[in-house]
């Protein structure tokens, strides 16, 4: 297992590994974090009705605009099993007949990687840049992690740790799939909350979470939640926790930091043919163990 420790704001590894591995999902808190830059240049609001439709952005972020998710599909599933290749976004919207909401906006709760993908259009259409450009430049250069960048081809992935990904598609994971060190994932969580990438009221606003259901079986979370494209919740203990687990095939990836007093710490963790719990339990313990010390 690969993983990654800071308490503080410093570094607990002396030698952080620089292998690529894929980030999965916690994808969506960097692409969050950038479509948050828009709201703080008041080029978009949480609140209002964006892209033509009944949702806001807040209700994207926070999974709660009433869309679908592909991965109830069970010809997608088939298709990534078989190492094919991506459909076009339109096929994908077309098979799940995804412009239709399942609920009304702002309602409900269902996790929806077509919202993530929309946020990605919007940041697009408000940038006047490619997603990975406006990633790069709003999100990660501010945060002195340039060398994260987007996997788009079979040879881009090949790149990164694959575990039994070595036929995936990128292009599978609609809203786009980051690659970075696991030390760097890190790094971007820890700094999304202790510079000023974002001010204080927005950072407010993505820890502030719906509660999403009760203890899960195998994982920490006591009352799980989900904010603005972080998963945030209470663990054991009282506290919570603030980040994002991702898998895809053959591999998971968990980024959570964690506060007391005066204490924060980041862990970052990733293993191939492991179980998100597995992966998650590793990144409590390391935080734990910094809170211990710190009390």
């Amino acid at each position: 297992m690969l993983s990654s420790l800071i308490s503080n704001g410093q570094p607990q590894s002396s030698a952080p590994s620089d292998l690529m591995v894929p980030w999965w999902s916690f994808t969506k808190t960097v692409l969050a974090a950038t479509a948050l830059t828009l709201v703080r240049d008041r080029l978009v609001s949480l609140d209002e009705p964006i892209l033509d439709q009944p949702f806001t952005l807040r209700q994207l972020l926070r999974h709660e605009a009433g869309l679908a998710d592909y991965g109830e599909l069970v010809d997608y599933h088939t298709a990534v099993s078989n190492g094919e290749p991506a459909w076009s976004a339109d096929e994908m919207m077309q098979r799940l007949d995804g412009a239709r909401l399942r609920y009304s906006s702002g309602t409900g709760w269902r996790y929806s990687n077509v919202g993530y993908w929309l946020i990605g259009r919007l940041i697009e259409r408000l940038t006047d840049q490619t997603l990975e450009e406006a990633v790069l430049q709003r999100g990660l250069a501010p945060t002195d992690l340039s060398i994260v960048r987007f996997a788009k081809t079979h040879a881009d992935l090949q790149a990164s740790i694959l575990g039994s990904a070595s036929t995936y598609d990128p292009a599978w994971v609609y809203h786009g799939l980051l690659i970075g060190p696991v030390s760097h994932a890190a790094l971007f969580l820890d700094r999304l909350f202790c510079t000023d990438l974002l001010p204080t009221a927005l950072l407010q606003d993505m820890q502030t979470a719906r509660i999403v259901g009760g203890p899960i079986p195998g994982r920490p979370w006591i009352t799980p939640g989900y904010g603005l494209g972080v998963m945030q919740g209470a663990i054991a203990g009282g506290y919570t926790l603030c980040g994002h687990t991702g898998s895809g095939p053959g591999s998971v990836i968990a980024v959570y930091r964690i506060t007391d007093g005066d204490t924060a710490a980041c862990c970052a963790a990733f293993e191939q043919g492991a179980s998100e719990g597995a992966v998650e339990a590793v990144v409590v313990e390391q935080l734990m163990q910094v809170l211990r010390q710190g009390s």
